[in-house]
This record gives structure tokens, C-alpha cells and sequence, in this order.
């Protein structure tokens, strides 16, 4: 008797495209390529060709994925009781902490003195945020951690060099011991939020003198404190006065390890459960007498650490460009190879329309890092570059950290179903596309900073306009934006309750003047007429039939 025979498989899987792996991060990056060209020299092109094909290889996405998916644990006791605050991550946190370390991604402008540093760094890290944006949150403090840390002589001797060395080391021990050293940040607390001026923490003098080299005992808490397992953490607290009130917020460096070898108590209370960002764990802290040190002048703490809350944000401008552009490239890739009704989904015009206006998005977002690590490379000798950096920083960050989740939301909505299912690349990138957003200053933080700025420091002002100025004459629809704007910058009718309309216009015409200057012509016109002449509707993929599709679809596809 015949065995029955197994039917026939239901279906072939077809029409199904593969990920998107195995490229490499710089080379198939057209904008990159091109603003690099136009900024660094041949060495630093090879520097950023090697690290490329390292992170666009499947294992580093692999690593990715895997540091997302086995989220840290606080294992706040070892087994004998001892009160130990330690977090545990997945050996593929670790891979991604030590391939951006070892890139220099925490500390290249710091360690390399050739022209160039601080571009090469961003463009690093604008790679590296394509692959994981978590682990970018201790690579972005430890970086943004120096310039504050030079302030106090004493202080940048003792943790400089440990904390700008290209050596990746996790271990749990006192900072002496280790060949490389992370820096966190803790300001926020629970009454006040970004209101740091609200903070109770109070420093205790813990012997004699003050101020420089000084240790004082922390006792309070912080409600968001991320990377709880960096060596040192920059922290605000009043300082206790015996005879008076504090004497106002300073700055302090806190260090997982005390003076006398034991565990600093810098307690963990818990790690947050975030929307996104998973494979960094933000956390909850106490200070219980924790050990520390002033960092700055007494009662100028907020003054301090500003350099540091400045650096940061370049950072958010940086990893939500980096999210705009895996975004583009996931939704151009599956549109390349997805076909429906016909023909491929990139040769469906909507979709055109989409791909092109989405693109628009990643060159202004690129454009604009860009010149800000131009203004940050100059601004050591250059003054009015140094005004620039400060007031565009807030500005961009305002503006790009806001475009990022609906940037993210059309390219996931490109993908259809196959876009909404944890196993590919959108949801966790649609998770994480708001933080930037909301960490170093929210929306309404920042569009009050750049209020502040514009009341306040008439040669940021100054800097910015002639910025804006350079464009000048190319374009008629830029040159009656640009006078629009200029109107709006002085009418003090309602300015705060129009601040954020005032940086939304502050920011695109920083990003048409850019374009203007470095993109092809299919750029920078699409972007005049979309962005500031109004041939734009209310959702991305509404471009004017007149805008340049072929040649923006032609740039956002991955080579």
C-alpha cells in the first residue's frame, strides 16, 4: 500500500525584498560623500571609507538589533547583600561601545589636532546612529563632558585623559585602574524637570577649603540619570550654607568610586521603561553622601555644564539626521524592490513624490551638520564662527529633531505591513525617532533658549544673519523669505508666544542658504519652492508636479 504523498508547499515567497546589509554606510551615500569631498582632505575620506564598511555590515546591524531586543538589567545586590548598583548589558552593547570608542567617535576632536576632527567625528557618529542609536547616548556625554571638565584645571588632569581614551574598557572599578573611562550626566529632578534652577540636591563641604579640589557630600537625587554605569557624572547641586541660604547651583563631578576605594553611594532606584532607546538604560538615582568635587565656579553650575548641554544637542542634530537618512534609504530600498500593480514601487509617481520629498528632509538635516562642525572646528580661533555654533545648534536642533518621527512615519507607512512588524528595521526606529526631541531640552526649552539668545547675544545674532546673507542673490524666493524673516525677528509683538514659529523660520532659511551654497540645483530649488515659497502641502509627498523628482529619487538610493 502507496504511502499518500504531502501536498504541494501553498506558495512561493517572492516579491519579498532582502534587507538591506552588506553596504557600506559611506560609499552608498551620495550627501555624504559629497559634503565630505567639499570639506576634508583624502585621509580623513579613507578613515570614514574603512569604518563605513564596517558598520553597514549585516553582523554590526545584527548587534544592533540584539542590544535593542536583551534589555539592560539592574542588579542593584550581589549575593551577599552588598548594595553593588550595577547594570547589565548585552555583549552586543558592548561591541557597539567598543567599535564607537575605538573610531574615536567619544573624544576625536579632542585627541586629533588636525583640521578636520570635528567633521570627521560627526560624520563617524552620523554612520554609527544608522546602526543603533542607544549606545550613542554615554559616546555623545563622555564627548560633550571635556569642554566642561577644562574649566577646573585640577579636575581636567585628573579625568581628561582617561575619559578621550580610545580604549573601551566596561569593568566596574575605580577609574585609576581602568585604560578608558565614560562620563554620564545627571540634572533633572522631580519637582523640576528641565527647570534646573528648581533642584534640591545640596553639597556638603566635606573638609577643609572649597571650590577647586575640594570633596563635598552629595545628598539628593536625580529623576533621569542615563548610562548609570559611566565612571564620573557631571551633576547640579546647591551648595549648604552653615550660616546662610545655599549659595546657588554649582557643578560637580561624581564618581562611581569614592576617594577611599569603595563604592560611591550613588544609589539606583530603578532604570526607566522608555517608549524607545532601549539599550540605554536611563535611570533613577539617590545621592546618599555621595562623594564629589567641584567643577567650575560656586554657585555658576547652569554656566558650567552649558558647554556641555551645547555639545550634546549637536549630537541630536547629528543622530536625527542619522535616522532620517536610514529611514529614506529602508523606504527607497524596499520601494527599489517591491513591486506592485505592475512595475517596482519606485516607479509609481506617488511614491516618486514620497521618496523626493523625504530626501529633501535628509540633505537640509545634512547639510546643517555639516556647517555646524565647520562653525565648531573654527570657533576656537574664530569668534563669530563660535557664535554661530551656539545659536545654530538650538536652532537645528529645535527644527531636525522635530522632522525625524514624521520623516520615520512615512517611510515606515512606504514599507505597508511589512513596515509595522518588529521584525524589521521601522519599529524600533519609529520608537526612538522622538527622543531627540525631548532629551537636552524639549521643543518649547529650546525655542525659549533661542528667544533668549536672540534678546540677549547680539553677536550670535549677527553671525547667523550673515550666514543667511552668503545665499543672498540666488534666489528671489529665498531673498523675500529672508526679508519675511528678518520683519518677524524684530516685531517683539508676542515674541515668546511665537517662538516657535520664529525657529521653524530661523531654521529653514539656515537650511536653504546651505543648500543653496553646496546642493545640486534639483536641491536647492525644490527645497526654495517646497519649503519657503509654499508649493507644499501639509504632508511630505505633496511636492509641486515642477519639483525636480527624478534627480531627488535618483540621490536617496543606496549604492
Amino acid at each position: 500500500m502507496s504511502k499518500p504523498t504531502l501536498p504541494a508547499p501553498s506558495h512561493e515567497v517572492v516579491n519579498q525584498p532582502a534587507p538591506l546589509e552588506g553596504t557600506n554606510l559611506f560609499d552608498s551615500d551620495v550627501v555624504l560623500k559629497e559634503l565630505t569631498d567639499r570639506h576634508l582632505d583624502p585621509n580623513r575620506l579613507n578613515e570614514l571609507t574603512e569604518l563605513g564598511d564596517q558598520l553597514g555590515s549585516a553582523e554590526m546591524i545584527e548587534h544592533g538589533r540584539l542590544a535593542n531586543e536583551n534589555h539592560p538589567e539592574l542588579r542593584l545586590f550581589d549575593r551577599f547583600g552588598h548594595r553593588i548598583n550595577q547594570v547589565h548589558y548585552h555583549p552586543s552593547y558592548h561591541h557597539l561601545m567598543r567599535t564607537s570608542i575605538e573610531a574615536g567617535i567619544h573624544a576625536q576632536p579632542w585627541t586629533d589636532a588636525a583640521p578636520g576632527a570635528m567633521i570627521t567625528r560627526l560624520a563617524k557618529s552620523y554612520m554609527m546612529g544608522q546602526v543603533e542609536q542607544g549606545h550613542g547616548c554615554p559616546i555623545t556625554m563622555t564627548f560633550a563632558a571635556v569642554p566642561s571638565l577644562r574649566r577646573q584645571p585640577q579636575i581636567a588632569e585628573q579625568w581628561v585623559s582617561r575619559v578621550t581614551s580610545w580604549s573601551y574598557d566596561p569593568s566596574d572599578q575605580p577609574a585609576q585602574n581602568k585604560s578608558g573611562c565614560t562620563m554620564g550626566m545627571a540634572m533633572t529632578e522631580k519637582q523640576g524637570g528641565s527647570d534646573v534652577r528648581a533642584n534640591s540636591t545640596l553639597a556638603h563641604l566635606a573638609g577643609e577649603g572649597h571650590g577647586s579640589g575640594a570633596w563635598y557630600r552629595l545628598v539628593g537625587h536625580k529623576w533621569f540619570c542615563s548610562a548609570p554605569m559611566s565612571d564620573a557624572f557631571l551633576t547640579l547641586a546647591n551648595t549648604a550654607s552653615v550660616d546662610g541660604p545655599p549659595d546657588g547651583l554649582s557643578c560637580f563631578i561624581v564618581p562611581r568610586w569614592a576617594p577611599d576605594g569603595t563604592r560611591n553611594p550613588l544609589w539606583i532606584q530603578r532604570l526607566k521603561d522608555k517608549v524607545g532607546n532601549r539599550s540605554n538604560a536611563s535611570s533613577e538615582i539617590e545621592y546618599h553622601g555621595a562623594w564629589a568635587q567641584m567643577v567650575g565656579e560656586p554657585g555658576r553650575g547652569v554656566r558650567t555644564i552649558i558647554e556641555m548641554v551645547q555639545h550634546t544637542r549637536l549630537d541630536c542634530v547629528v543622530g536625527s539626521s542619522a535616522q532620517i537618512r536610514h529611514a529614506v534609504a529602508q523606504a527607497a530600498h524596499h520601494a527599489t524592490h517591491r513591486r506592485a500593480f505592475g512595475k517596482t514601487l519606485i516607479e509609481h509617481p506617488l511614491m516618486r513624490n514620497l521618496l523626493a520629498d523625504l530626501q529633501l528632509e535628509s540633505e537640509a538635516a545634512n547639510a546643517t551638520w555639516m556647517r555646524l562642525g565647520q562653525a565648531y572646528d573654527a570657533g576656537a580661533k574664530d569668534p563669530a564662527e563660535q557664535a554661530l555654533a551656539r545659536l545654530a545648534t538650538a536652532v537645528s536642533k529645535y527644527h531636525i529633531c522635530k522632522r525625524t518621527p514624521s520623516v520615520v512615519y512615512e517611510a515606515m507607512e512606504a514599507h505597508g505591513g511589512n513596515g509595522y512588524v518588529e521584525e524589521g528595521p521601522m519599529a524600533r526606529l519609529y520608537r526612538d525617532a522622538p527622543l531627540n526631541s525631548i532629551w537636552e531640552g524639549s521643543g518649547n526649552v529650546i525655542a525659549l533658549d533661542v528667544l533668549r539668545a536672540l534678546l540677549k547675544e547680539p553677536e550670535g545674532v549677527h553671525a547667523f544673519e550673515s550666514e543667511l546673507k552668503a545665499a543672498a542673490g540666488a534666489d528671489r524666493r529665498y531673498d523675500s523669505y529672508l526679508q519675511a524673516l528678518s520683519t518677524s525677528l524684530r516685531d517683539s509683538d508676542a515674541l515668546e508666544f511665537r517662538a516657535r514659529r520664529v525657529v521653524e523660520q530661523m531654521a529653514l532659511a539656515f537650511q536653504a542658504s546651505l543648500l543653496i551654497r553646496w546642493a545640486p540645483a534639483c536641491v536647492s530649488d525644490t527645497f526654495v519652492a517646497s519649503r519657503l515659497a509654499g508649493e507644499h502641502g501639509n504632508e511630505l509627498g505633496t511636492l509641486a508636479p515642477s519639483s525636480h523628482i527624478d534627480g531627488l529619487v535618483e540621490r536617496c538610493v543606496s549604492r
